[in-house]
């Protein structure tokens, strides 16, 4: 972002207003077992108008900028993130959109949705929409195995998400995958595996978010954590296993995110997660002593 615009571009977490076809009852009910009452946007803006929406979020964000930076002057990144933003009506959709890239303090835009959700109509939208400014599409694959899909109440096949990714690439759109580390059930090469298959994809994702599994009060994986706990990684252990996926990865793919917050209020495990600096400076650190061993 400094590169293209010069400046630190900040992101807005924002609401469409949609749902999810995993809770409506059109594919399933209840979404995926770890996703929360918030749709995995806990900290995303309530949907109202956007200028409101942008609005409050600013007020967040902008608290982080340097005040010597003229409020005009600031750049942002779009978020979709709240549940599947590609599932609906799509006039109301473009309509949604097409007022929020137009805004001259919006630089690009990035949708968070799932492959099962992306017709020739949503992709067509989102080509029209990235003729105006940048559009990311931030696909959920969390995992390649389907045996753990389908413990997690995903809702679709790994071969659902190949083809989506493949018809977003053909139509010339950056495709940022989240992958979540520590799935119940998933051993830590299983895990690696997921992150091969992305590094192998031809032409690669634009950008990868490694994500640690977060178990939130309310959400189903938190009643089967609690009935028969798993696996929970150590801080140690995680970040061990972010630098064997970093590794992997090719250095064309765009790292967004190596760990992620879950809301303090509805976390129960990891506890270490809730100190986002120990956990940041942590990773920090086991990268730069990777760096080292590779190149004594």
């Amino acid at each position: 972002m400094k590169e293209l615009y010069g400046r630190k571009v900040y992101k807005l977490s924002l609401s469409s207003g949609c749902t999810c076809p995993n809770r409506d009852g059109r594919i399933g009910t209840g979404g995926c077992t770890f996703c929360s009452e918030g749709g995995s946007g806990d900290f995303a803006a309530p949907f109202t108008s956007i200028d409101e929406q942008i609005r409050k979020a600013r007020l967040l964000v902008d608290a982080k900028i340097p005040s010597k930076i003229p409020s005009e002057e600031r750049r942002y990144i779009a978020y979709f993130q709240s549940y599947t933003n590609t599932y609906g009506d799509t006039a109301r959709l473009k309509s949604l959109y097409t007022e929020t890239i137009n805004r001259p303090e919006i630089v690009a835009l990035s949708i968070g949705t799932r492959p099962d959700c992306l017709d020739k109509e949503k992709i067509g939208m989102l080509q029209e929409l990235n003729r105006i400014k940048p559009v990311w599409v931030e696909l959920g694959l969390q995992t390649i195995h389907d045996r753990t899909a389908e413990r997690i109440n995903r809702g679709y096949t790994l071969d659902v998400f190949t083809d989506a990714f493949q018809r977003l690439k053909a139509a010339d759109l950056a495709v940022i995958v989240h992958v979540i580390l520590g799935l119940p059930g998933e051993t830590e090469e299983e895990m690696l595996e997921t992150v091969r298959y992305l590094a192998d994809c031809k032409p690669h994702p634009d950008g990868v978010k490694l994500q640690l599994l977060h178990v939130l009060k309310g959400t189903k994986l938190a009643a089967e954590y609690e009935e028969k706990p798993f696996r929970i990684f150590t801080l140690e252990e995680y970040c061990r296993l972010v630098v064997r996926c970093l590794q992997i990865l090719p250095e064309d793919i765009v790292i967004h995110r190596i760990t992620g917050d879950g809301p303090k209020r509805l976390l129960i495990a990891p506890i270490w997660s809730a100190d986002k600096k120990k956990t940041l400076n942590a990773l920090n650190k086991a990268i730069r002593e990777a760096d080292r061993k590779v190149f004594i």
